[in-house]
């Protein structure tokens, strides 16, 4: 389904130059734009291939207002409205709502919303409550209890245990876990054996978070692990019972959090970082990838990128190895 340059620019907020009744349907790369697409760019001195693209329309900064040859839309951020753009362009290709397909499983108990979507050998359990043009993917399987808002994403093979809560506009990717039971065990000195502590307590999701494929995120032990609001987190990533994450924190691949973690607002965590348990993220802290962090330590610094194991601000960081490097040349000597 195609939408107008006029549609799409009232609905991200740009101003169009040029014929606003021209459609597309998607977005592409300035490379592989067909007449149907929208690209965007940047700098100025990207605008003339972009231009002579095959795309039906670019985004461009203010530098591009006053150029020819195809219609615009100005913006002073433009890669953030072409993202705009290209998810408003995808609500078109959604397909229709209100669908529960006849290979679902949806306890009679459970209230969905009228349109709601349910694919194929999705599981939907007893008390479950899914709001307003959420789809839940084939195969998926939404607890007891589950509560799910609106305008979700939940794509195919997804688990959410029962005591989980998502708020609005949660993108959920495949293979994803959440809520399941975290690693919490009490040591019997007599015997040796581990005995499973409680794992009873809820995992909350806020509004316009986006999961990975193949997370895991575990409850709370006995009281909540929570997911702040616009968090992003990337795939394989593993997420610890009774972590308190903030709003707007990054997390990429395969990065690890231990129990009982804070992590505050606007953090960015880099691939295969790993913190231990009770450690505490300061308020837009960077720590690069594969950066550690020790049980019980804080780091703190808005704005300040750590790096190394155990984590330390990186200009300390370098230092240290270019002291090693000189200690070692010095050494074959």
């Amino acid at each position: 389904m195609k939408r107008s340059l006029q549609e799409i620019a009232d609905a991200v907020g740009a101003r169009l130059c040029g014929d606003g009744s021209v459609e597309v349907g998607g977005v592409a790369s300035i490379g592989s734009a067909s007449q149907h697409d929208l690209v965007f760019v940047e700098e100025e001195k990207y605008l003339a291939r972009a231009l002579q693209s095959g795309a039906g329309a670019v985004i461009a900064g203010e530098f591009g207002a006053a150029s020819s040859g195809k219609p615009l839309l100005v913006s002073s951020h433009p890669k953030l409205t072409f993202a705009r753009a290209a998810r408003f362009l995808q609500a078109a290709l959604d397909g229709p709502s209100g669908c529960i397909n006849a290979l679902a499983v949806v306890h009679p108990s459970a209230r969905l919303a009228s349109s709601v979507v349910v694919e194929d050998r999705a599981v939907i359990e007893e008390g479950a409550e899914i709001g307003e043009s959420t789809r839940i993917g084939s195969g998926c399987v939404i607890g007891r209890g589950v509560k799910i808002g609106r305008k979700c994403t939940i794509y195919p093979n997804v688990t959410i245990y029962a005591g989980s809560t998502l708020g609005d506009r949660v993108i959920v990717h495949a293979g994803a876990v959440l809520g399941s039971d975290g690693f919490g065990y009490v040591r019997d000195p007599k015997s040796g054996r581990y005995e499973k502590f409680p794992q009873v307590g809820r995992l909350m999701i806020e509004d316009d978070v986006e999961i990975g494929a193949n997370t895991t995120i575990d409850r709370g032990a006995l009281d909540e692990t929570r997911i702040g609001q616009g968090t992003k987190i990337d795939n394989l990533v593993h997420i610890g019972h009774n972590c308190q994450l903030g709003e707007n924190v990054v997390i990429a691949a395969q990065a690890g959090l231990s129990g009982s973690i804070v992590i505050e607002n606007d953090v960015v965590l880099g691939g295969q970082v790993g913190i231990g348990e009770h450690a505490r993220i300061g308020e837009g802290v960077m720590l690069g990838g594969q950066g550690g962090v020790l049980p019980n330590k804080v780091l703190r610094g808005k704005g300040v990128a750590f790096w190394g194991t155990p984590a330390q601000p990186v200009r300390q960081y370098l230092k240290q190895l270019a002291a090693l490097a000189r200690l070692g040349r010095e050494k074959k000597r």
